[in-house]
């Protein structure tokens, strides 16, 4: 009874005397520093309406100008790296890599399609 009260008191953690492996998230499109900085701009956008409407919104749209912009280059970086991975290979030999290419377009076309 008594090793029931105990065990009743512990987390329930399968992966105790584990180490825990979790699988990476997709690679963010853009990096960090430059989605802060649009945020950064968005938010000044934001708390000077009240004094500048006018201003505030050529501030967002030019954030959001920015934003897409880097997230077009960003997109057919990715595709050309992709597109050259695959591009040259055997197709025989090389099934397993363009099996992970095929995931990776999946991937990335599914979060394009949920923004």
């Amino acid at each position: 009874m008594m090793y029931d009260q105990n065990r009743a008191r512990q987390p329930a953690d399968h992966t105790r005397g584990r180490t825990e492996r979790r699988t990476p998230g997709p690679e963010p499109l853009l990096p960090s520093d430059e989605q802060d900085k649009i945020v950064q701009r968005l938010r000044h956008a934001l708390n000077t309406f009240a004094d500048s409407p006018l201003d505030a919104l050529e501030e967002a749209e030019s954030a959001y100008d920015e934003a897409t912009a880097q997230l077009v280059n960003a997109l057919a970086e990715r595709r050309r790296l992709l597109r050259a991975g695959w591009q040259d290979q055997d197709r025989e030999t090389h099934l397993e890599e363009l099996r992970l290419a095929l995931r990776q377009y999946r991937e990335i076309t599914q979060r394009l399609l949920h923004i």
